[in-house]
């Protein structure tokens, strides 16, 4: 159904819990999966300069997950947008570069206020992509230590 799959990541613990569903896809579909990853550069006085300051190590984690995925034989790479324009046009754009046939990201699940403060990348995605966008919620803390009971369970 997938021959190519945008993971919109910016190297983040909640980014990162929807890089499984990610690789079922791509391993169900033999798709290829296209990590995005967009440098948000600041405005203003320290314009061109990356946002955040540990930008070098989301870089390079990222390489190493999609190093990862290759060792499991899963055709990956890994493109850093970096402009001025918002995160979400720019993923939608590396979405259509690729020709990508859908756009994961996962969102805080947060609304409200916050979101309208803060924006959401997820929820702008879904405006401005042309192409679908599957959207992973976090996992809640129930959920969490259901999973670490079964873990301990099955050793």
């Amino acid at each position: 159904m997938f021959k190519t799959i945008v993971w919109a990541t910016d190297g983040s613990e909640l980014a990162d819990s929807a890089l499984g569903f990610v690789r079922e896809l791509a391993q169900q579909d033999g798709a290829r999966i296209v990590a995005v990853h967009v440098n948000e550069l600041m405005r203003g006085r320290s314009s061109g300069y990356p946002a955040l300051a540990d930008e070098p190590e989301l870089e390079e984690k990222i390489a190493r997950q999609i190093k990862e995925l290759r060792d499991v034989g899963i055709d990956a790479t890994y493109e850093i947008r970096g402009d001025f324009k918002s995160v979400a046009t720019l993923i939608s754009e590396a979405a259509e570069h690729v020709d990508a046939d859908l756009i994961v990201v996962a969102t805080h699940g947060s609304g409200g206020l916050k979101t309208a403060l803060m924006g959401s990348v997820a929820r702008a995605l879904c405006h401005t992509a042309k192409t679908p966008v599957l959207v992973i919620p976090p996992v809640r803390k129930h959920e969490q230590e259901a999973a670490k009971d079964e873990e301990l369970a099955a050793v």
